[in-house]
């Protein structure tokens, strides 16, 4: 029941529960909404303690994706996918096609890409069983790893947090701290080593934090500290939750401004705690944005780096709309980003039932 009132609450149009006993796969996609049109966004897979746990995060990942969307001005809708295993032990041909079934199953319903704890060669053997998919590789017709545009869209978000707040986007000479130092924290510690930005970082993996290290130049602190460090901007880019009600008040930063989904663990409480501190929050489903823009454009004819890379420097205006709101309104950043998605889906659902599948078949002209 518990599940159902859950449902109801975040407005989530449909949930697909996928078990395979014989190649271990249990997976939960969550399609909130496709008033913009196809639900898309990654599957994650993580070693989840329990399926209340993975049900949980899918529903707050795909409502998160929906207002991303929306936030970005794209023409889609939100949708998420986890796997509850390891991806480092539990990862097989199998496993992926099984998911790919599934994938299918919902006609385009939702798209697939990559996340937390899959890659690209994950992507292409979903391929197999299912058009519904995107982050595969150019060969096959993809734009490849979106962790780059990701990442790059994440600096156009520090550089309008940095205008907002110093009043000057320059980043040179600035501190910033990344926890997770990952595929798209490696590659954000990579753009700002080029603006000349003091770089910190942490990560639970040793072979990320030696990497980071090694090539870039990272100053490595451990993963309790890296929210206490003193700097100019923190630059959460791992999983969720970091910012509740034990991080806030030891944060010792002017910006938060990373690329990590569902950063607030309780959006009204630490939304406004930051708030009443302070301290310049880039909503994150709008600093993010990139890899979803990076993938969109596949879908919208043949893929172009650099027309993904012109469509993500807008994360940069988007931004600074949502401080204006924010500042106007005297409200917190998180919800002036809210209002700026719900105003979009809202005047587009006034149109009344949109059939998207002219879009669809725009883009897969074998449907």
């Amino acid at each position: 029941m518990e599940t159902f009132e859950k449902l109801a609450e975040m407005g989530h149009e449909r949930v697909l529960l996928c078990s395979n006993r014989e190649v271990g796969l249990q997976a939960i996609i969550a399609v909130h909404s496709t008033v913009l049109g196809p639900g898309l966004g990654g599957v994650r897979m993580w070693p989840y303690k329990n399926s209340e746990e993975a049900i949980k995060d899918a529903l707050r990942l795909s409502r998160g994706m929906t207002y991303k969307a929306a936030a970005a001005g794209l023409n889609l809708g939100g949708g998420k996918a986890v796997i509850i295993g390891d991806p480092k032990k539990d990862k097989s041909e199998a496993l992926f096609r099984s998911f790919g079934r599934y994938v299918e199953s919902l006609g385009g319903l939702y798209i697939t890409a990559e996340d937390v704890g899959t890659d690209m060669e994950d992507m292409e053997l979903i391929l197999t069983e299912t058009r519904w998919v995107t982050g595969v590789s150019p060969a096959h017709g993809g734009s490849g790893d979106p962790s780059p545009v990701t990442a790059y869209g994440t600096l156009q978000g520090i550089k309008a947090a940095a205008k907002w707040k110093y009043g000057d986007p320059s980043l040179d000479g600035r501190s910033v701290a990344i926890q997770g130092l990952g595929s798209v924290g490696y590659y954000l510690a990579k753009y700002l080593k080029e603006e000349g930005v003091k770089l910190i970082g942490a990560d639970i993996d040793s072979e990320a934090v030696d990497r980071a290290s090694s090539e870039l130049g990272v100053e490595i602190v451990s993963t309790d500290e890296i929210v206490e460090v003193d700097c100019d901007v923190l630059a959460p880019c791992a999983l969720g939750a970091v910012l509740n009600k034990e991080s806030i008040p030891n944060l010792r930063c002017s910006i938060v401004a990373g690329a990590a989904n569902n950063q607030l663990d309780k959006a009204k409480r630490d939304g406004l705690a930051l708030h009443e501190r302070d301290i310049l929050y880039a909503p994150d489903f709008v600093i993010n944005a990139g890899g979803l823009i990076n993938v969109y454009n596949e879908l919208a004819g043949a893929y172009n780096q650099e027309r993904a890379l012109r469509m993500t420097r807008g994360i940069y205006l988007n931004l600074m709309r949502v401080f204006e709101i924010s500042k106007t309104e005297g409200i917190p950043t998180y919800v002036a980003a809210d209002q700026m998605a719900e105003e979009r889906v809202g005047k587009i659902k006034q149109l009344g039932a949109r059939h998207w599948g002219r879009f669809i078949s725009n883009h897969h002209p074998e449907v």
